[in-house]
């Protein structure tokens, strides 16, 4: 979601402060902004509504310089997308503030500043911290010791850089519940949001841990806890080559993820590894753990929600072991009653996701035998605070609507099931099955690429629609929520999926000549069952576009478009009917003209409630 930049350096910093927000588009943003302190002292700031291009345009017309600023990528949540709204904040005509995250008690807050004088010139929550940050330096404290008194003061979540034209060599900074990380430079520090925002500066970070406050100046750096006391957090140092950034040959970077995932899936099983290498890959610890588990508590939102709902059907079919999968905004908040021995696996592509977040830190104690995290980030919120992780290896996913990350959560949840499997009595000719369909899962995926022109085609019957059905069976049922969503999340048709057996039960009501139907028909123990349902659609004047195994029967004719799919192994259809679906949701987008990689209104990690 929104995105933090800020520099305290020996050099002109500006442009550092654009190329870090450029690298920060993907999170999703509605207006972008910088700040900086020049040599005579002098506070400058450019905001704009929009793209960071339109940031560089009045940084072109106008360029401001200087050796400390910050920068902000803003997501709107409270108050409408506008200059005014944009960050950073000022106050007293010395203070500049970015935010992340929501504060809760920002109305309170707001009439008391009013009454102490101070004139709010925004909607947002945001702008009562920049004035209660005046305030304390007006009253002599340090900038520092402003900071930590102003965030004893706010209730909810927040990551938070702060300049001040009298303090001109220094940034300060605060994290609570919204990640913010340190950047490590020879006469140079940074704060970011995300490391990939410095990663052209610097490769050496430190990951602020929940309630630290931080003061970084050109020479110097300094970690404080929640309690105001001198911390010391692990310095990391990122080894990765930087990944390219561009397109490529391709016209946006969904597409490009959709056709790195024979690699991705490749690389995130490995060389087919055995079982003690399978089981290592979720960490040290993971054997023992897992000796223990009896059933499996699954947490995620969105999209990652999905990939939990088809490990369900593996893990109770394949391993024999219970499993539970809720929506983390809903499983933080209500009260529980959990089994004996049971695993917290918490999914996020980020591994900041504040809902999946608030759900592991919520849980109580002994509530939990431990805790799973599969994320796509290393060194994340996530990532950090589970027992154990599996990290994803799908590299950089720039496209706000999830691809790459997607399957390669599967790959890692089958495998998670293959663990758990052998311990609850899974024969080693099923475990190898399933080991040799994940081996061949790269090749069916690029077996399903080279339907790309096909589905183009079959992309086109809906560019005049605006509403879809999205219909699936068994493990296939969560394949046809994700494929709804991906069609809405950048077509902005309005698009549902429900399980096929559920149509007469209020569905089928909706289903005329203006709504396609969309199946999902691998060639499984469902199949005979889902040709029926499908019949009732057809006879009441559906259009319906069917995804099928080449061998399940399934012809097109009247009113019928089936696409032949690659046969393949039923335990790795879901991941291999993703992947039609993401080209399907990608064509009909293009065809309509929406923003393909930065759908409106949302963000690549939500970062707030």
């Amino acid at each position: 979601m929104c995105g933090i930049v800020a520099a305290a350096a020996r050099r002109e910093v500006s442009e550092i402060l654009l190329e870090g927000l450029r690298r920060l588009e993907y999170r999703g943003y509605d207006s972008a902004g910088l700040a900086l302190i020049n040599d005579a002292r002098e506070l400058q700031m450019h905001k704009r509504q929009g793209k960071v291009a339109e940031l560089e345009k009045a940084q072109q017309l106008e360029p401001l310089a200087g050796s400390t600023g910050i920068a902000h990528t803003r997501w709107a949540t409270h108050g409408e997308p506008s200059p005014e709204n944009a960050h950073p904040h000022l106050s007293g005509n010395r203070i500049a503030l970015v935010h992340n995250g929501i504060i809760e008690n920002h109305a309170l807050l707001r009439e008391e500043l009013q009454a102490a004088g101070y004139t709010m010139l925004s909607s947002t929550d945001t702008e009562v911290i920049v004035h209660l940050l005046h305030r304390e330096l007006e009253n002599g404290a340090s900038l520092f010791e402003a900071m930590r008194a102003t965030v004893e003061r706010l209730e909810g979540a927040y990551a938070i850089a702060a300049i001040d034209s009298e303090h001109p060599a220094e940034v300060v900074g605060a994290r609570k519940g919204s990640p913010l990380v340190v950047g490590i430079g020879i006469g140079e520090n940074f704060l970011a949001s995300d490391q990939m925002a410095l990663r052209q500066v610097t490769d050496r970070f430190i990951y602020l841990e929940e309630g630290d406050l931080v003061r970084v100046t050109p020479t110097s750096l300094q970690v404080f806890g929640e309690d105001g006391k001198p911390v010391q957090r692990r310095r990391t140092r990122i080894s990765e080559a930087v990944e390219a950034a561009d397109m490529g040959d391709f016209d946006h970077y969904m597409i490009k993820e959709i056709f790195e995932q024979p690699h991705a899936l490749e690389a995130t099983f490995g060389a087919a590894p055995d079982q003690r290498q399978m089981e290592e890959s979720f960490g040290d610890n993971a054997a023992a753990l897992f000796d223990r588990v009896q059933t499996v508590q699954i947490v995620a939102c969105g999209t990652s929600y999905h990939a939990g709902m088809v490990a369900r059907y593996w893990l109770e079919e394949l391993a024999g072991v219970a499993c539970e999968v809720e929506v983390a905004s809903e499983f933080r908040y209500r009260k529980r009653v959990q089994h004996e021995g049971t695993l917290l696996v918490a999914i996020s592509q980020s591994g900041e996701t504040a809902d999946t977040l608030a759900a592991l830190r919520n849980a109580s104690e002994g509530e939990f035998i431990g805790s799973l995290v599969i994320a796509n980030v290393d060194n994340s919120s996530l990532v950090r605070e589970c027992d154990l992780v599996f990290l994803t290896r799908a590299g950089a996913e720039i496209g706000v609507a999830s691809t790459k990350a997607f399957t390669t959560q599967l790959v890692g949840l089958l495998m998670l099931t293959l663990a758990l499997g052998r311990r609850r009595g899974m024969s080693a000719s099923k475990q190898e099955e399933i080991r040799t369909a994940l081996r061949k899962l790269p090749e069916y995926v690029q077996q399903t690429l080279l339907l790309d022109g096909a589905i183009k085609q079959l992309s086109e019957a809906f560019i005049p629609k605006h509403h879809a059905l999205f219909l699936g069976r068994g493990i296939h049922y969560p394949i046809a929520m994700e494929g709804a969503l991906k069609l809405k999340e950048i077509s902005y048709i309005h698009a549902e999926a429900y399980p096929a057996g559920e149509l007469k039960h209020g569905p089928l009501a909706l289903v005329d000549d203006d709504m396609p139907v969309v199946a999902v028909a691998p060639n499984d123990e469902l199949l005979e069952k889902l040709k029926s349902n499908l019949e009732e659609v057809r006879s009441r004047g559906g259009e319906l576009f069917v995804f099928a195994d080449r061998e399940s029967g399934f012809e097109s004719e009247q009113r019928v478009k089936v696409l032949q799919m690659p046969h393949c192994p039923d335990v790795i259809a879901p991941i291999v009917y993703t992947v039609a679906l993401q080209l399907l949701s990608y064509h009909v987008a293009v065809q309509k003209g929406t923003d393909v990689d930065k759908p409106r209104n949302l963000a690549k990690s939500v970062t707030v409630e």
